[in-house]
């Protein structure tokens, strides 16, 4: 029988939430949380699984890497897999670093998978296979059923079929196929290009990425006379979160009147982010919204003037399309107001 180890984090093995995010690296034996699906339709025994805090892999990532390895060295496994991580970023992250590692260290493959919105796509689809996955946990049975499906085919040393047909996220690789009826590219190129006319569907064989690019925005001429905004993503709001502002994968945001202060008052503002420990911010919510700081700035003149309201919402789990919609309707406000500037402030 064949073995697997498998990689989760500090939520799916039951250790805690947010306030075990800097959970160290453990290994167990067996199995646990998701890897019970997992198990159950892998061509493999999942032997160990490994744990390890979304914070403490992405604050101390050579560490967490290096003590994961130094695990692992002992064991004897024929395949790696992480996640499923769903939209959770900093999990598809970590759930991409240790998997790239591992891959590396032990030339063994490594199978995972994730939302498309998730960061770690996009940081690693390149240099292993990560099937595309679901938004949230409830997807957890059709998540690690793709995943069993490829790790299945690397286990038995079959070939992986193409992106489109095994549902993973193209990783920029082109192999030769050979049809089993030849025509000439120059015939089917004809063919394409007849359909393409006709208005008729067809696919071509040579896809390129679209990129949604925006354009860099002119300098400001004079700093000394600019209007400055502060616009953040790290969830300060109002203690009472007026606009009901969610506190993972946001549709919504709020602006708030500063014009009267000179810093933000903990009791009065807070974070409503489920993305890290709300504490440091909860305690000084000028650690994100650096209203503080901006005041003295405008007192020396660094600047001509601070808007008199800040912008709020929550990049964790937020989809592209949210997003963008969200910065239209700050950036038409921004601008009715004549604002030069802004202060874009994550966390």
């Amino acid at each position: 029988m064949k073995k697997a180890i498998h990689y989760i984090n500090q939520f799916f093995a039951g250790v805690g939430g947010e306030d075990k995010a800097h959970f160290e690296p453990e290994l167990r034996e067996g199995k646990v949380g998701p890897g019970l699906a997992l198990d159950s339709v892998l061509d493999a025994e999942i032997t160990h699984t490994v744990i390890c805090g979304d914070n403490f892999m992405g604050e101390k990532t050579d560490e967490a890497v290096s003590r994961i390895i130094d695990m692992l060295k002992p064991l004897e496994f024929d395949i790696f897999l992480a996640g499923p991580a769903f939209q959770a970023g900093r999990y598809g992250v970590a759930c991409g670093t240790i998997a790239k590692a591992v891959q590396e260290e032990f030339g063994v493959p490594v199978v995972s998978s994730m939302h498309i919105e998730n960061p770690g796509v996009e940081m690693f689809r390149k240099d292993l296979y990560i099937l595309k996955g679901g938004a949230s946990a409830a997807q957890t049975k059709k998540d690690t059923a793709a995943m069993a499906n490829v790790a299945n085919k690397l286990l038995q040393g079959e070939a992986v079929g193409t992106a489109e047909a095994e549902g993973y996220f193209p990783r920029g690789i082109r192999e030769q196929v050979f049809l089993e009826e030849p025509v000439s590219a120059a015939r089917r190129g004809v063919d394409m290009l007849i359909k393409k006319l006709a208005g008729e569907p067809f696919e071509t064989e040579l896809p390129i990425p679209a990129k949604d690019m925006v354009d860099i925005a002119p300098p400001i001429k004079d700093l000394s006379k600019a209007r400055i905004a502060i616009v953040n993503t790290g969830g300060i709001v109002p203690v009472d979160n007026p606009d009901r502002i969610q506190s993972a994968s946001a549709t919504r945001w709020g602006r708030y009147d500063i014009s009267e202060m000179d810093r933000l008052q903990s009791g009065e503002y807070k974070t409503i982010h489920a993305g890290f420990d709300p504490a440091a911010a909860d305690a000084d919510p000028n650690v994100i919204v650096p209203l503080d700081v901006m005041k003295e700035m405008e007192k020396e003149g660094v600047y001509g003037s601070l808007h008199p309201y800040f912008y709020s919402t929550v990049g964790t789990g937020t989809t592209q399309a949210e997003a963008e919609r969200m910065g239209k309707e700050m950036l038409e406000k921004l601008q009715e107001d004549e604002v030069d500037g802004v202060i874009l402030v994550s966390t």
